[in-house]
């Protein structure tokens, strides 16, 4: 028994699984035509799979199809459906894209777009086509596509370091890896260049061109054997994704996540996409962390925007970033490895020729301190690749620093000087005093203070000074840096040491210091807008808190924007009132983040040109509106740091209005419920005074009817009248104390098992002088079984549902009355030949003091049909009305059947 349960599935695993599949259901499937360059025939494939799809009946549309001239190919697309593309001008030139927006409307069940990486124009929804082909596969659209290995973003530099072409139009890699299939479509290289030859991949020019350059042999064989490898890597993921699925063990071990550092080099991106591929390879997660320092803190800005590149870019291809502020670089990295639990560390080879035998490099600094750590070089090959366009983009950015901060770092040197100056002044009346070694003393102190105060390069010119100005001044021969006692050399090595390491240690504290104290001002921050928000009450208050913290925490410009009762975006109230001039908000932008709950706008992949970030509040329920953050340092929201803090405020913020909105909804409840109960109770107490008059009224008529001498044919009609007016009174009176013992939870239930026909017949009985101008069909099966209910309550549900058709059907109609198994209940029927139910209020008719004409002259309050679906209901049935095949309406209930107990033979 023991192994059996140990083999069974583990439920949260089943539960996963479940929720996977749902969610896969809903997209489209995604399917790639894979391979190594153009020309293998991938576009054709693809053709020749959608029309034979098209043969089978299935609703196929061409989105996109590049044939290039070839004639085979065009051909194939004769007799499919083709979208018209959309015309855009851009730049003085007319040209034409995929239309997003008319293949959504058309909603076919599959399209084909060719060129999953290309990039499209700007102005465009979406920079890139994958990005369209996301949104397609959301809607629930199955797509077809093509791609070529170079347009995958990881191998991006392999094939220009083979190539020698950089092909800038890449897609990440999980978007290849997150199709549902892919299809390798491969030639040899040989008829591949016969192709070319032949004209059948470009037309003449372009293929003479292709043939000198790109298309040489050896780089189709490398294209080809990279392709093969990323489509056996996609093949063993799919294999280790069923063995996952269908719960079987594996018979191999995942590799441990990789740990990759980044650098101010640049040759930090070939470091990180070399750790994609590994990670890709060994099937595992890795991690991507820039430590930074003091010294790298002093970077250029165009340095440290090509640090938040770098890391962009290991975000993109699936990597976790983070940002450590710490002097030691090597102890940090071993710390967050450690943490994580990363056994792989991918660092850059460190170039730098070391001057002295005891210097070490990177890799061996952290070899020392991490043993256990498996370290992995990365070669740094010169990126030559590099264009023209690139690097005038990073020659646009700021490359000098600010006067304020230039003259600053000048005057903390001119400060340390001064002090030394100081210093040497107050030390010269006190060599009478005190002896030569106390005055170095002084000089240290001085060199600490400096430290302290200035940082690391002013203490180092402090040291350097100290120990001139107390060579000059104070050593034999004075005014001279003439040494008369070889022992004051030391006195000076020992000076220079310990204000050097001084500087250092105190810089290092002022650093760590500084660290800490941004740390505190984020957890501040935090606390700040969590303590303000959970003490809102009210939407102003939750837009007003949120403004103020954003703009005081990111220095940004904010405005919050909710949806309206029919789900279109618009800026809240305390947002409206006070308009930020600098925040321009693109209300389609903000309504396109909030429907797909995804960011947009700046440093996102949808609109990446805008100002504004669009950042979904996503709440536990439901999304509760847009945050639209506007940086007044657009590199602030690039840190990684910021960026989680900003998306943690957004959550706050989310969590604030969900509890805002059920706050509210709690008032209504506990508003509508205190109102149930002071309508049911006065209710209950009219109809308890009502029922004495009317009972002695009812009386009354029945003895006026029967004295003696007898009445007039007038005088007996109008006590009959009387007579009937108290009994139907005397009938509404009990319906409204039903009613409100019923909500008031005072009915208890008496079950027993006892056959349908008896409350049937009883029913009957009773509503005989409502039903003597109809015509009544009893529909019972003999073989009925016997059911669990209330005879009373059961009785009086029939009676109401009887009534209700003698009051709105025309005298002569057919009621029938039926009753019939179905599965597991027992469904009862009242039918008529009438007018029928009012179009759209079937459901209505059921609720209390709704009737099925708003104004008519017949009598009745509307609860008859309200007590039937309340005793119905507690008895764990339903009741539903509807129109009548053939005119009229229906009224059925269900009750269950249950297991009735066996009679015992006599």
């Amino acid at each position: 028994m023991a192994t059996l349960t140990d083999q069974r599935p583990d439920p949260d695993l089943l539960l996963a699984k479940v929720n996977r599949q749902e969610l896969k259901a809903r997209r489209g499937k995604l399917r790639i035509y894979f391979g190594s360059s153009a020309g293998v025939g991938k576009t054709y494939a693809m053709l020749m799979a959608a029309r034979k799809l098209v043969s089978e009946g299935r609703s196929v549309l061409v989105g996109v199809a590049e044939t290039h001239g070839r004639a085979e190919t065009a051909a194939l697309l004769e007799d499919l459906e083709v979208l018209p593309l959309k015309s855009v001008v851009y730049r003085g030139k007319m040209l034409v894209e995929f239309d997003l927006d008319a293949a959504l409307a058309r909603r076919p069940q599959l399209i084909l777009i060719d060129e999953l990486a290309h990039s499209n124009v700007s102005g465009m929804r979406h920079p890139k086509r994958w990005q369209d082909v996301d949104e397609l596969l959301a809607a629930g659209i199955d797509v077809f596509s093509t791609l070529n290995v170079q347009h995958l973003e990881s191998l991006n530099d392999v094939v220009g370091g083979i190539t020698n072409v950089r092909v800038w139009e890449t897609i990440p890699d999980k978007v290849f890896d997150a199709a549902d299939e892919v299809v390798l479509v491969d030639i040899p290289a040989d008829e591949l260049l016969a192709r070319l030859k032949a004209g059948k991949v470009y037309v003449a020019q372009q293929a003479e061109h292709a043939a000198h350059h790109f298309f040489r042999k050896g780089n189709l064989m490398a294209l080809r054997e990279l392709a093969l490898r990323r489509t056996a890597d996609r093949v063993e993921g799919d294999v280790q994704a069923y063995r996952v699925d269908q719960s079987i063990e594996s018979v191999w071990k995942t590799a441990t996540a990789l740990l990759t550092c980044v650098g101010p080099d640049a040759a930090a991106q070939r470091v990180v996409r070399a750790a994609a591929r590994l990670a890709g390879q060994l099937n595992t997660e890795w991690h991507a962390v820039y430590v930074e320092t003091p010294n790298l803190q002093r970077l250029s800005p165009v340095k440290r925007e090509k640090i938040l590149a770098t890391l962009n870019l290991a975000q993109e291809l699936g990597a976790t970033t983070a940002v450590i502020a710490h002097a030691d670089i090597a102890g940090s990295i071993i710390a967050y490895a450690r943490k994580n639990n990363l056994s792989k560390l991918v660092i850059g080879r460190d170039p730098v020729r070391r001057l002295w035998p005891w210097q070490r490099s990177s890799g061996q600094k952290l070899a020392l301190l991490a043993p256990d750590i498996d370290l992995i070089e990365i070669g740094r090959a010169e990126d030559r690749t590099r264009t023209s366009a690139e690097s005038a983009r990073l020659s646009a950015l700021p490359e000098v620093e600010s006067d304020e901060r230039r003259v600053a770092k000048r005057l903390r040197y001119l400060w340390a000087a001064l002090a030394c100056a100081a210093v040497t002044l107050i030390s010269t009346p006190l060599t009478t005093y005190f002896d030569r070694s106390n005055i170095v003393a002084i000089f240290i102190l001085t060199v600490v203070l400096v430290g302290v105060r200035f940082g690391r390069g002013p203490a180092a010119l402090a040291a350097v000074l100290s120990v001139c100005g107390f060579d000059f001044f104070f050593v034999p021969p004075r005014f001279s840096f003439a040494v008369s006692d070889v022992q004051y050399l030391l006195t000076f090595c020992i000076m220079l040491a310990v204000g050097l390491i001084a500087g250092q240690l105190t810089a290092g504290l002022r650093f760590q210091a500084r660290v800490a104290a941004h740390r505190e001002e984020r957890a501040g921050s935090l606390y700040e807008i969590a303590r303000d928000l959970s003490g809102a009450v009210e939407v102003e208050q939750v837009v007003r808190t949120s403004d103020e913290s954003i703009q005081r925490t990111f220095r940004a410009s904010a405005a919050l924007l909710l949806p309206d009762a029919d789900g279109r975006l618009v800026a809240a109230a305390n947002t409206a009132a006070t308009p930020d001039a600098g925040l321009a908000v693109e209300l389609g932008t903000a309504q396109w983040a909030f429907d797909r709950g995804q960011p947009a706008g700046f440093g996102t992949d949808t609109l990446p040109g805008s100002d504004v970030l669009y950042i979904p509040l996503r709440a536990p329920t439901k999304a509760r509106g847009v945050l639209a953050v506007k940086a007044h340092n657009r590199r602030l929201l690039r840190i990684p740091e910021q960026r989680q803090l900003l998306d943690t405020f957004a959550a706050l913020i989310a969590i604030a209005l969900e509890r805002v909105h059920y706050v509210g909804v709690a008032q209504d409840a506990l508003l509508q419920m205190e109102s149930e109960r002071l309508r049911n109770s006065l209710l209950a107490a009219l109809s308890h005074d009502l029922r004495t008059p009317l009972t002695v009224l009812m009386g009354l008529a029945e003895s006026l009817a029967r004295t003696a001498p007898g009445l007039s044919n007038a005088q007996m009609e109008t006590a009959q009248a009387i007579q009937d007016e108290a009994r139907r009174m005397s009938t509404l009176v009990s319906n409204l104390l039903d009613m409100a013992r019923i909500e008031s939870g005072e009915v208890t239930l008496n079950l027993q098992w006892q056959p349908l026909e008896e409350v049937v017949g009883a029913a009957l009985e009773d509503a005989r002088g409502m039903l003597q101008r109809h015509t009544v069909v009893v529909q019972l099966p003999r073989d009925l079984p016997l059911l669990r209910f209330d005879a009373v309550l059961i009785e009086r549900v029939l009676v109401n549902l009887l009534e209700n058709v003698s009051k709105y059907t025309p005298p002569g109609s057919t009621v029938i009355l039926s009753a019939q198994v179905i599965a597991d209940h027992v469904s009862v029927s009242v039918a008529d030949n009438g007018p029928g139910l009012p179009a759209g209020r079937e459901e209505a008719v059921f609720q209390k003091f709704t009737r099925g004409e708003r104004e008519s002259a017949t009598p009745g309050v509307g609860l008859g049909l309200a007590i039937c679906r309340a005793i119905i209901e507690s008895h764990q049935g339903k009741i539903t009305a509807a129109q009548r095949a053939g005119g009229g309406a229906i009224f059925t209930f269900t009750l269950p059947l249950g297991l009735a107990p066996r009679i015992a033979d006599g």
